[in-house]
């Protein structure tokens, strides 16, 4: 009788863990929530910009805190495609972020600290979903 290893499955990438407000034509201070794994943006960006919905267009600029993320370069390469990154030192975002595609729009997302538990961080998504914006 022959032992046939048993393989386990290949690790997958983890699903970007978002909550977006229902499209609405009204505008609002704040378009959902995303609670990124971890502070990487290079590992971070795509798993987040490959969630959004089609109808956001093709995101080619987005704007963070510079407190809130590690070093990342200027622009970097995401579904075939350039995205610039800006940083911003100002307080005023720190915990969010801005994402831009021409002709489409700009959308703004409350970024739960990767450090957050489920605990706290589902009530803060579920409220920027709902379009209230916690405070910082």
């Amino acid at each position: 009788m022959t032992t046939v290893p048993v393989l386990e499955p290949l690790p997958s990438q983890p699903l970007a863990r978002l909550r977006l407000a229902p499209h609405s034509t009204m505008p609002r201070r704040i378009d959902g929530a995303w609670w990124p794994h971890s502070r990487d943006l290079l590992a971070e960006l795509p798993l987040l910009i490959g969630a959004l919905p089609r109808t956001w267009g093709q995101i080619t600029g987005v704007t963070v805190n510079t407190a809130m993320w590690a070093a990342s370069p200027g622009r970097m390469l995401i579904a075939n495609h350039v995205v610039r990154l800006s940083r911003s030192a100002g307080a005023n975002g720190r915990h969010t972020v801005c994402l831009v595609s021409p002709g489409r729009g700009r959308w703004d997302l409350l970024v739960v600290p990767p450090e957050v538990d489920a605990a706290d961080a589902e009530p803060l998504m579920e409220a920027a979903a709902a379009g209230v914006r916690p405070s910082n």
